[in-house]
């Protein structure tokens, strides 16, 4: 699964996580940039005019894939979790700056072991449906959360056990001591209301959720709009700024490049380069391009169809990396606009090793190996993308699959709608490659849910691959409580993620969006990902 929507969280020390939180409230006051794209926030580009919010107003945002599910425990990429989020909050937040803010707990203390979070919650926040938040309702979320139906249901496994104190007091047991915890529940915790979620089940929350989050659902008419609208019992004095969000999916980058140019949409992600240099320049539209901790990779299956393939053999999958030509690709199809990756972990995140570098193109290297594994006249092999998902990703496969054959490999490309896509990848019913990304804010709960998420086998609904080495590592990672040594298990990986490799790992990509000039306070984050209360429109 792609984009991976929990991927929403940034930066944070782990020791914030484990003292009494009596930080600040939100940032109210967001710096923004105007035209100049090149000034960043922590994590990605600020944008937008450097005015003041004017109260009210509707924004309307461009949605680069069709939605298929809207609450955030089951939005199956970051597109769907940005609309999802907006409705939603947690018991704490991560701000842009990387600091864990209190959120709908407005503190919390740690026990001696590591293992109990007791929060004291707000208690002057309501669901849009007027139900109360408390501490009951923290409990239910945790009970419907870890269903196994839902996507992600795994977020909500950490947790051992939820202890309602009093109404306003909760305490949640953790499986293990784990390093991440905190930040793992604000990532991957919204809060669910109880009595409306009991009375419409599982599948029509993710059409028509509610939550505690600034806006909240009107409508979802499939495959033209999703409406939010300003909830004005929002807890968060002031916000949100806007009346009304609509978000329109919009499939093609240029379609979605005339529509912001024309005013007709104000906020449009994953513009191809040359789209945005149509827009260079264009009356009323700022660009907004940052690097994007996002890996694209063709991913390799190891627990359905790709058993007793030729791909379970590690020189095999080596030879496939060497064979790919990865800075030809970024400069065809991206002008040059990113960067080969090496594995999972990129340059922000905790452990990188620099020292670790990408495969080279090595077409001899490649057919070497090949010849070592007992395939020296290759072997056929059918492999899957999605089609709307990603900017030029079907070339990419296209690509892919083209110097696949160079060195004897056939490649059988099947281009498919990503919803489709996502719903056999859920299902592990995906061929034995199949070509993906997964995004990361910089933190190491980020980092860590994007290898687990992508390679935690049976136990995470969009993996495809199991390696004991890894779960043992990834084991290590939640279990090791001093920072240094955590690190130095995140470096292991990134030499195992690289040497033996479940991916042919493609590039990091640097992102380009665009918005209306009207548009205040819009503060993208790297892994794509964006919050909309403090954001507003002028005039």
């Amino acid at each position: 699964m792609a984009s991976k929507a929990r991927a929403r969280w940034s930066g944070g020390a782990i020791a914030l996580a484990l003292v009494c939180a009596a930080c600040a409230g939100a940032a109210d006051d967001a710096t923004t940039s105007g035209n100049d794209a090149g000034e960043a926030s922590t994590d990605a580009t600020t944008s937008g005019s450097s005015g003041t919010a004017l109260a009210g107003g509707e924004l309307v945002v461009a949605l680069a894939t069709q939605p298929t599910a809207i609450d955030p425990v089951n939005a199956p990429s970051v597109v769907e979790g940005n609309v999802a989020w907006q409705m939603f909050d947690s018991l704490v937040w991560i701000n842009d700056e990387g600091e864990i803010e209190p959120a709908l707990a407005e503190s919390w203390t740690v026990s001696d072991d590591g293992t109990s979070y007791t929060f004291e919650l707000r208690d002057d926040v309501t669901f849009h449906n007027g139900e109360v938040f408390d501490a009951a309702a923290v409990k239910f979320t945790w009970e419907a959360g870890s269903n196994p139906e839902n996507a992600y249901y795994d977020s909500f496994t950490l947790a051992s056990d939820v202890t309602v104190v009093d109404a306003d007091t909760v305490t949640i047991t953790a499986a293990e001591p784990n390093a991440l915890f905190l930040i793992q529940v604000g990532a991957g915790w919204p809060m669910f209301p109880p009595e409306y979620y009991a009375e419409v089940g599982l599948a029509e929350f993710a059409r028509a959720p509610i939550g505690t989050g600034p806006f909240e659902f009107v409508e979802w008419a499939q495959g033209d709009r999703i409406v939010l609208e300003k909830f004005d019992g929002y807890w968060r004095e002031g916000f949100p700024k806007l009346d009304r969000v609509v978000f329109r999916p919009i499939l093609e980058s240029s379609t979605r490049a005339a529509a912001v140019r024309t005013g007709d949409v104000d906020i449009v992600q994953r513009l191809s380069p040359t789209d945005a240099v149509s827009l260079d320049g264009a009356d009323g539209v700022n660009l907004v391009e940052y690097a994007n901790n996002r890996v694209y990779y063709i991913a390799f299956n190891n627990l359905t169809s790709g058993v007793g393939q030729p791909t379970e053999d590690v020189k095999v999958r080596q030879a496939m990396n060497y064979a790919i030509d990865k800075e030809a690709i970024v400069d065809a199809l991206f002008e040059g606009k990113g960067n080969p990756s090496s594995a999972l972990l990129t340059e922000g995140d905790v452990g990188y090793d620099p020292s670790i570098t990408p495969y080279p193109y090595d077409p001899d290297t490649a057919q070497q190996l090949l010849d070592e594994a007992g395939y020296a006249d290759g072997f056929e092999i059918s492999m899957s993308c999605p089609s709307d998902a990603y900017t030029n990703f079907v070339e990419v496969c296209e690509a892919v699959a083209a110097q696949l054959g160079e060195v004897g490999i056939s490649v059988e490309l099947d281009v498919m709608e990503s919803g489709a896509f996502w719903d056999l990848q859920a299902e592990k019913q995906l061929p034995p490659l199949f070509g993906d990304s997964w995004s990361a804010n910089s933190n190491e709960a980020s980092a860590y849910d994007r290898i687990f998420g992508a390679l935690g086998g049976e136990a995470a609904s969009y993996s495809a691959w199991a390696d004991p080495a890894i779960d043992e590592l990834l084991a290590s990672v939640r279990t090791t409580l001093d920072d240094e040594a955590r690190a130095a298990v995140f470096t292991e990986l990134h030499r195992r993620l690289h040497d033996d490799p479940p991916f042919i790992y493609l590039y990091e990509p640097v992102t380009i969006e665009a918005t209306t000039a009207r548009v205040v306070n819009y503060r993208p984050r790297n892994a794509e990902d964006f919050w909309l209360w403090a954001v507003g429109v002028e005039g």
